[in-house]
Parts: C-alpha cells; sequence; structure tokens
C-alpha cells in the first residue's frame, strides 16, 4: 500500500475480525468485548462462568450487530481451553485477535490478602495457575491456530501496573473495597510481571508469521474501593485520580487493529502517570 492510498480510519476498521477476550465478563472485559465489536469485530466472550458469557453475548449481537458467541473456559485447564477454541473455530472459521485477559478471583481472600510472611504455597499457585498459566495455555492454543491460518494475527495480554512498580502500601491504610480490608500481594505482582516477559518472547518467537503480541498494563480502576484508598492512590498519580474502565479500550482497539501494524513486543501502560513519577 502506498502512503497515499491510506485511509487512517479504516486502518482501525475490524470488520470480519474474530477476537478471542477471556475474562470477557470481567469489570474490564465487558468494554474491551464492547470496544472490539463497536469497531466491527465477531466477539467470543470467554468466562469461568458460562451463563454470563452467553447473555453478555447476546448483548452484543443486539447492540453492535456482529456475530458474538459466549464460551465458558478454565483457563487452567488444558482440556477447557482446547475445547474452546475448538468452538471458536467451528462458530466463526478463524481467529484473528486474541486479548489474553482472565485474571483469578481467589477462593479464599483471606488467604489471598494474608502478609506475606505468612502466605500459603497452595494460594500462591492457585493465583499463578490463572494470571500465568492461563495465559501460556490460551497463547499456546490461540497461537497453533493463527501459524495453521497463516494470516497472522494479534495477541494482546493485559498485565498491571504492579506488574512494572512495586505498590506503595501507604495508599492501602484503611482502604476498603467491597467492604474489605485489601492490599495487592506479592503474587499478583509477580504473576503480572510474568505476562511481560511473556509477551516479549513471543513477539520474537511468532514474529516470522506475522502475529504481533503486545501488553496492555492499566493502572487503578475505580470498581468499588472506598473513598480514603480512592483518594490516597489519586495523590500517587500525575493526572490526580484513578482511572475508568472505558479509558483502557482505546489501547486495545489500537493494538488489535492494523493500525498498530509495526508494533510487537510493547507494553502499552494507560495509568494516569502512576509509573512516571
Amino acid at each position: 500500500m502506498r502512503n497515499n492510498d491510506i485511509s487512517y480510519k479504516q486502518l482501525y476498521d475490524l470488520k470480519g475480525k474474530t477476537a478471542i477476550i477471556t475474562g470477557g465478563v470481567g469489570i474490564l472485559g465487558q468494554h474491551f468485548c464492547k470496544g472490539l465489536a463497536e469497531h466491527g469485530a465477531n466477539i467470543a466472550v470467554v468466562d469461568v462462568n458460562g451463563d454470563s458469557s452467553k447473555e453478555f453475548a447476546q448483548q452484543l449481537v443486539d447492540e453492535y450487530k456482529v456475530k458474538a458467541l459466549g464460551i465458558q473456559c478454565n483457563v487452567a485447564d488444558p482440556s477447557s481451553v482446547s475445547n474452546m477454541v475448538q468452538k471458536v473455530i467451528e462458530y466463526f472459521g478463524s481467529i484473528n485477535i486474541l486479548h489474553n485477559n482472565a485474571a483469578s478471583k481467589s477462593s479464599d481472600l483471606n488467604e489471598f490478602f494474608a502478609d506475606y510472611e505468612d502466605y500459603s504455597l497452595e494460594q500462591w499457585r492457585e493465583i499463578m495457575s490463572v494470571n500465568i498459566d492461563g495465559m501460556f495455555l490460551v497463547s499456546q492454543a490461540v497461537g497453533k491456530q493463527m501459524v495453521m491460518q497463516g494470516k497472522g494475527g494479534s495477541i494482546i495480554q493485559t498485565a498491571s501496573i504492579y506488574g512494572v512498580v512495586a505498590p506503595d502500601n501507604r495508599i492501602y491504610e484503611n482502604s476498603f473495597y467491597l467492604g474489605r480490608t485489601i492490599n495487592t500481594p506479592a503474587v499478583y505482582s509477580a504473576s503480572k510481571a510474568a505476562v511481560i516477559g511473556l509477551t516479549k518472547y513471543l513477539s520474537c518467537y511468532w514474529a516470522k508469521h506475522k502475529i504481533r503480541v503486545n501488553t496492555l498494563t492499566p493502572g487503578g480502576n475505580e470498581s468499588g474501593q472506598n473513598d480514603e484508598f480512592k483518594s490516597r492512590y489519586s495523590h500517587r498519580v500525575p493526572l490526580g485520580r484513578m482511572g475508568q474502565p472505558y479509558e483502557m479500550v482505546g489501547a486495545v482497539v489500537y493494538l488489535a487493529s492494523d493500525a498498530s501494524s509495526y508494533v510487537t513486543g510493547q507494553n502499552i501502560i494507560v495509568d494516569g502517570g502512576l509509573s512516571a513519577w
């Protein structure tokens, strides 16, 4: 394509492309699904909650007039991941975009928020099984399919600002989330840092197949924290506030689309400037 033939708006058009979003009915996941659907992509809403994923997929069909399918999947289970990919191929025919977005919600919040000195190996492994093992399994299965298709693709993996910088534990004094005291445990930071490392590796490994792999790193988003937490966090951010989930979507659309055709191996940080200080 010659430079004078380019339609810059068209670069963001995702019509005819199929996107898998894991963690698709989560707080951020729903916004990612809507953003990609509004730009024309067909959506596979993948989540451990099968009923919610199917209901949300129907909402996407009704609102954006795209094809959408809700699929139950445990990303830490190889057979569940394989079955998910097979269903996507059977329904849509191909996969062009993967947003590897699922993250663990611990089965025991007391164990999840325990002090590092007392953290159990069982809890560590439970979180790692989703936050990094799941990233490995899903990217492996979808990447293999993209290689077989021979048409390239875009893989986006969600990390966290606390995979880039350490949490400021002063923020958590007198802070609550949905009515309980919270912190950011080491397993969360370690798993999200691993996502960034995996992204860099895969971006080089699959470059010859024209499969681009990038990381989205969100900063803290408002989602039920108390005013004390929001105030303390906001004072650590140059823009002076927490993020809103919709503000994460632009980066995903960019990375999924041909607008980022020369971008791979990168970590796009959307954090209001927190990591700049």
